[in-house]
C-alpha cells in the first residue's frame, strides 16, 4: 500500500506568502505521528508532504490512500485536494480537530473520516483499506490510553526546513472549559497523558537539548507536571511549552518548571477585561495579577509569550491601545494578538450563531485574523484597525527597547523573534488577503470584509 500523509498550507504556517518563514517553524508531530501507528502487519510505503514547507502536486503524487489532518483555517483546502484525488481514484480519508468539531462537513469530501484522537482508529482503518472493508467513519473509543505507543517517526520530516525537529508531547486535552476554544468541545475534558518514563525515553533517543513541549496545558494535572518537571533535570534540557496562567500561583510547582529547564512558556492571558474572562469561561485569569506574573516569571529566568484576543463582547475601541501598552509597560518578552474567533461548535459559536452575529461560514476566514463575526461593542472596521495599531505600538522600535530591557531573553534570541513579529505587525494586510486560496498566486483585492483605514 502506498499512503501519502498531507498537511494542507494553513492561514499561518505556509510555503507561500505566509505569515511566518519557513525556517522559523518547528516541525508537527501529527503527520509523523500518524506514520508510526501503522501497523506492522500492513506493508506500506509512506510518504509525508507538509505545506508549510512545500506545495502538494496533486496532479504528480501516485498513491492509494491519502490521509489528511485538517484544522479549520485549511479545511477548504483540504477539501480541494481531496476532490483532485478522489477523482483520480485515490481514497481519502480526513482527521484532525476540524472534523471532529463537525464531521458532517468533512464526511461528503472524504471516503472515510476518523473523529477523535486516532491512536487506536487509525490502525483500524488501515487494516480495513488493506483488506477492502473501509468504513466511512472511524470514532476515538471511550477509553483510549496514550500509554506504550510507539514515538513519532521524526526521521521522516526534512529536518532542514525547520527551526527544529525536537518536538514532543506528555499530554492532551485540558481541563478548563473555555468557551473559544476548540479543545473542550472536540475531545472534552479529560486529560491524557504519557508515562513520564516514556516521555523521558522519546527525548533521550535524540540526544535533544533544547526542546518544545506542544502539550495545550502541561500542568492540567499538576501532580504528574511534577513528576515530570523532576524526571526532566537529570537530562539537563531547556525546553518551551504552554501552561495557564495558573502556574504563577503554584510556586513550588513554578521553581521545580524552572529547575527542570523551563525557559520559556506561552500563556493566554486573552483579556485585561475581567468581564471578557469572566463570560468565556476563562474567569481563573487574574488580570491583576498579569503585572506580577511576568515579573516572576522573568525572577525564575523564564521569557514569556502571551497571548491576547480582542473582539470579545466587553471590547470597546479604546481596548486595544490599553492593552498594548500593558503589554510593553509589563516588559512582556514577545506579546501576540489575535482577533477572536468562533471556531465551528464552540460554545462561542453556538451563542454567536443564536444571537445572529456569524456573518460568515468561509472557513478558510476562521484563522485569527480576520473578523467572521459582528462585535458587540465596535465596528468590524474599527476591530481591524485597532488590532493592526496594537501590534504596530507593541513592535515599535520604542517599545521594543523598552520591552528588551526587562526581557530574560538572550539578546539574540530576542532580536530575532520581535523582529520577525515587527515584521509581521506592518504586513497585517497583506496576510488579510488569504493570498493562499487555491487558485489563486497573486494577493487580491479583499471583497468580503475591508479596512477602515488605508
Amino acid at each position: 500500500m502506498k499512503l501519502v500523509l498531507i498537511s494542507p498550507k494553513g492561514p499561518l504556517y505556509r510555503h507561500r506568502g505566509g505569515i511566518f518563514k519557513k525556517n522559523l517553524r518547528y516541525a508537527p508531530l501529527t503527520l509523523t505521528t500518524l506514520a508510526a501507528l501503522v501497523p506492522p502487519d500492513v506493508t506500506t510505503d509512506i510518504i509525508i508532504v507538509d505545506e508549510g514547507i512545500e506545495d502538494v502536486d496533486a496532479a504528480g503524487i501516485e498513491a492509494d490512500l491519502i490521509g489528511m489532518t485538517v484544522i479549520t483555517g485549511n479545511s477548504i483546502r483540504a477539501y480541494e485536494l481531496a476532490a483532485r484525488f478522489r477523482a483520480r481514484g485515490i481514497a481519502v480519508v480526513l482527521g484532525g480537530p476540524h472534523v471532529t468539531l463537525i464531521p458532517d462537513d468533512a464526511q461528503p469530501h472524504a471516503d472515510s473520516i476518523v473523529v477523535g484522537y486516532a491512536e487506536d482508529t487509525w490502525p483500524e482503518l488501515l487494516r480495513d483499506f488493506a483488506a477492502g472493508r473501509m468504513k466511512p467513519r472511524y470514532v476515538q473509543a471511550p477509553n483510549l490510553s496514550l500509554a506504550n505507543r510507539p514515538f513519532p517517526r521524526r526521521d521522516m520530516m526534512k529536518k532542514n526546513m525547520f527551526l527544529t525537529t525536537h518536538v514532543f508531547e506528555a499530554t492532551r486535552a485540558c481541563v478548563h472549559s473555555c468557551d473559544f476554544c476548540v479543545v473542550p468541545f472536540a475531545w472534552g475534558l479529560k486529560p491524557y497523558q504519557k508515562p513520564v518514563e516514556d516521555v523521558v525515553a522519546d527525548i533521550k533517543q535524540h540526544w535533544a537539548r533544547k526542546i518544545i513541549f506542544i502539550d495545550l496545558n502541561l500542568i492540567a494535572d499538576k501532580e504528574y507536571a511534577a513528576k515530570l518537571f523532576e524526571a526532566l533535570i537529570p537530562l539537563k534540557v531547556e525546553w518551551f511549552g504552554l501552561s495557564t496562567t495558573l502556574l504563577g500561583r503554584d510556586k513550588p510547582l513554578l521553581e521545580l518548571a524552572a529547575r527542570s529547564g523551563c525557559t520559556g512558556l506561552l500563556m493566554g492571558f486573552e483579556s485585561i477585561t475581567p468581564e471578557n474572562l469572566k463570560q468565556s469561561k476563562k474567569g481563573f485569569n487574574s488580570p491583576g495579577e498579569y503585572r506580577d506574573l511576568v515579573s516572576l516569571l522573568h525572577r525564575h529566568g523564564i521569557t514569556l509569550m502571551a497571548c491576547f484576543t480582542f473582539g470579545m463582547d466587553n471590547d470597546t475601541p479604546d481596548i486595544f491601545m490599553k492593552t498594548a501598552k500593558f503589554a510593553v509597560e509589563a516588559c512582556i518578552d514577545l506579546p501576540r494578538f489575535a482577533i477572536v474567533t468562533p471556531f465551528p461548535n464552540t460554545g462561542l459559536y453556538k451563542r454567536l450563531e443564536s444571537e445572529g452575529r456569524l456573518l460568515t461560514r468561509n472557513w478558510e476566514l476562521y484563522d485569527a485574523q480576520h473578523v467572521v463575526f459582528q462585535p458587540k461593542l465596535m465596528t468590524v472596521q474599527e476591530l481591524y484597525a485597532g488590532h493592526e495599531q496594537a501590534w504596530k505600538y507593541t513592535y515599535s522600535a520604542r517599545s521594543m527597547v523598552k520591552r528588551f530591557l526587562g526581557s530574560r531573553i538572550q539578546a539574540p534570541v530576542w532580536w530575532i523573534a520581535n523582529m520577525g513579529y515587527r515584521f509581521y505587525s506592518h504586513h497585517l494586510r497583506d496576510f488579510y488577503n488569504c493570498d493562499w486560496i487555491i487558485g489563486q498566486l497573486e494577493p487580491q483585492p479583499k471583497p468580503l470584509l475591508q479596512f477602515a483605514v488605508d
